[in-house]
């Protein structure tokens, strides 16, 4: 049987498997969702690590030789352990329980550490990065403090009843009244103040990548929220937060559609990764669970949103339209 035809162990219309090795599911998640992102494979294939020699220690080396061989229509799974030992090596342990975003976060300051070439790091590094600027305005003086910065993930807070990701963002950009125990330094006052905080986007990326936090901290114990989160396949970030943008900047920010879905089964300190995926030649979701891929369809992952399963998206990846990336370069000048 052709290796593109129906299996479903190993390989599936271009899908390979990973093997479960060493308690690496949240790595092969992330490993399907970054392979997934064509526009860092392609990165990678052009770079030429002649200094990096047989380093079994440099983390995108290893990511580079593991999507060759995940683009192999050899009907297995992909060989990915020398990229688990990289990692490992790199005080991402093997045998440990991880979380998605925090690996995520590790992979790309590794591939900005490591690559020799710089410029081509910083290329990767531009995929996801996220500008941003915060405003914070002292009610006494009305004196404003901004400081600009940047993020590789949007970290979305969820809230305990249903909720949706438009929703979520919203909630992220809504400026934040301080006051008491939560006061800042004013610099023109001399001391503790009540304020007013506000986070605007300066620039977004060709990948938006999503954190949704389904963990929290309450009482000392870690809980996952496994409440109902909603999120599109298709949406345009300008009509989501118009007031977040610079002036004559919102209509820029672009329309996203998601291609991949890093979803968290069980609880907080027990359980599992897996990703949907949606390809690009194809045009069809893939549901890959380690060794296991299966062809899958958007009724299925919308069964991630949560509510009454612990079955939850917990990173979401949008890709945004290619024909308003130069609209985007205008914003980000």
């Amino acid at each position: 049987m052709s290796a593109w035809g129906i299996s479903r162990y190993g390989f599936f219309f271009g899908i390979r498997g990973l093997s479960n090795y060493n308690l690496s599911c949240c790595v092969n998640s992330l490993l399907q969702s970054l392979f997934a992102t064509s526009e860092l494979v392609e990165l990678l294939q052009r770079w030429d690590p002649a200094g990096s020699g047989e380093d079994r220690r440099n983390v995108p080396l290893q990511l580079k030789r593991t999507f060759a061989d995940m683009k192999s229509d050899r009907p297995q799974t992909a060989p990915h352990r020398n990229f688990l030992h990289s990692l490992d090596q790199n005080r991402v342990r093997l045998n440990v329980q991880h979380d998605a975003d925090e690996v995520f976060l590790s992979i790309l300051h590794f591939i900005q550490q490591q690559m020799d070439d710089k410029a081509l790091a910083l290329e990767i590094q531009n995929l996801y990065k996220i500008a941003v600027e915060t405003c914070l305005q002292c009610l006494k003086c009305s004196s404003v403090q901004t400081r600009s910065s940047y993020t590789l993930t949007l970290p979305l807070h969820v809230k305990e009843d249903e909720d949706s990701l438009e929703g979520c963002i919203s909630s992220f950009l809504t400026e934040q009244l301080l006051t008491d125990v939560d006061s800042c330094f004013c610099e023109q006052c001399g001391a503790k103040t009540p304020s007013k905080w506000r986070l605007k986007l300066l620039s977004l990326p060709p990948i938006l990548c999503v954190h949704l936090k389904r963990f929290r901290s309450i009482s000392g114990e870690t809980r996952k929220l496994d409440c109902k989160v909603t999120f599109p396949e298709r949406f345009d970030f300008s009509e989501v937060a118009q007031d977040a943008f610079p002036p004559d900047a919102a209509k820029k920010a672009g329309v996203y559609t998601l291609y991949a879905v890093v979803v968290h089964s069980g609880f907080a300190m027990f359980g599992h990764y897996t990703a949907f995926i949606h390809h690009r030649e194809t045009q069809r979701w893939y549901y890959a669970n380690d060794s296991h891929v299966e062809e899958a369809s958007w009724e299925e992952v919308q069964q991630t949103y949560g509510g009454y399963r612990r079955h939850t998206a917990y990173m979401l990846m949008y890709r945004r339209d290619s024909k308003q990336e130069g609209q985007q370069s205008e914003l980000s000048g």
